[in-house]
């Protein structure tokens, strides 16, 4: 996983902004993907950020990155911890979450829309996109929105200039470690 890639696709979350975001890379061998994602998280997690590989399929790996502590309050929110049990998540379980997640990313199930709250999209945003299979929203950006236009919209332009910033910081030289908040 190149530094240059998970700036570009993970700038927001690095920033402290967002819980987490998800990535395409390539990957030559299992193995060599362990060791990136073992990196990583060696590198970045005393700053509350890991990464895991959700599902690996012809050399491409999906990785999630997010931040540790805003997906645990995510979990221990009263209406995302029901509304992931209702959708067969474990309670309040980050490991076991994700591995339900990863599972039927890499199963031949429905794609798994609630992957949203694990990217800490808005809850009412996730449940109506299911409930419209994804059509009817007021706006789209980083999700489809369908509960505050505004709001969301503020978020996107928000995670936009986050991204630009971060790309030219990188770009002129500072590194990943520099870029990364600690929370």
């Amino acid at each position: 996983m190149p530094e240059k890639e998970i700036i570009q696709h993970c700038s927001p979350m690095l920033a402290g902004l967002k819980t987490g975001n998800l990535f395409l890379c390539d990957y030559t061998s299992k193995t060599a993907l362990e060791r990136d994602v073992v990196g990583w998280n060696a590198r970045l997690g005393a700053k509350g950020v890991r990464f895991v590989a959700l599902r690996t399929q012809s050399g491409k790996a999906l990785i999630y990155a997010y931040r540790v502590s805003r997906l645990k309050k995510a979990l221990s929110n009263a209406e995302i911890a029901s509304f992931l049990v209702e959708s067969g998540y474990p309670a309040d379980h980050l490991k076991e979450c994700l591995a339900c997640l990863s599972n039927r990313l890499s199963g031949r199930e429905n794609f798994p829309h609630e992957i949203g709250v694990f990217l800490g999209y808005p809850l009412a945003d996730v449940k109506a996109f299911i409930a419209n299979s994804g059509s009817n929203c007021k706006c789209a950006g980083c999700w489809k929105a369908y509960s505050n236009e505004q709001a969301a919209k503020k978020t996107f332009a928000k995670y936009k200039k986050c991204t630009q910033i971060y790309c030219k910081k990188y770009a002129e030289g500072t590194g990943i470690d520099r870029l990364t908040v600690a929370l």
